[in-house]
């Protein structure tokens, strides 16, 4: 079965999207949005009618004392081919900013993992997987870029933990 790469990020906002301080990030969404769908190994992404997914309620419960969440999810050919797309360009430029619009989580707020080919996960589904990555670090089932599995690693894999040193240092 062909596989394809889902991913969730999530971030808990410093500010309501409409305030000041966020002017930045909301005028660079579009702009960026419109490079993920014509970048290499595209393939789909959450959005409503208005072209994003920031009216998309999702992770609230992980919302904390922020101004709330907002929520971005994909489905790409290759981790190689998102990895390229979040690293580079202006997607590259937004997440160096993202401390002034974003608090910084010690915990994972991005999950990455296998779907079958055609396949749009769910933002529940999404959750699940971060939950899952939380308790049990980088597995086949819940994965982050720092330690990948490949496709052919879910099938016939029981979840296990994976190594105690999974979280992001940024």
């Amino acid at each position: 079965m062909a596989m394809q790469l889902a991913q969730v990020n999530f971030s808990r906002l410093r500010a309501p999207l409409d305030a000041p301080r966020l002017r930045d990030f909301v005028a660079a969404l579009e702009p960026v949005n419109a490079v993920a769908d014509t970048a290499p190994g595209f393939v789909w992404r959450l959005q409503t009618e208005d072209g994003d997914a920031t009216a998309i309620r999702a992770f609230d419960w992980d919302a904390g004392d922020s101004a709330g969440v907002i929520v971005n999810m994909s489905t790409w050919t290759s981790v190689s081919a998102l990895a390229d797309f979040v690293f580079s360009g202006a997607h590259r430029e937004v997440l160096r900013r993202r401390r002034e619009w974003f608090e910084h989580v010690r915990e994972a707020t991005s999950v990455l993992w296998w779907v079958p080919e055609g396949h749009r996960p769910t933002t529940e589904e999404a959750e699940q997987r971060v939950r899952y990555l939380r308790a049990h670090g980088p597995t086949p089932y819940a994965f982050t870029f720092r330690e990948t599995f490949p496709a052919d690693a879910v099938a016939g894999t029981e979840m296990r933990s994976g190594s105690p040193d999974w979280l992001c240092p940024a």
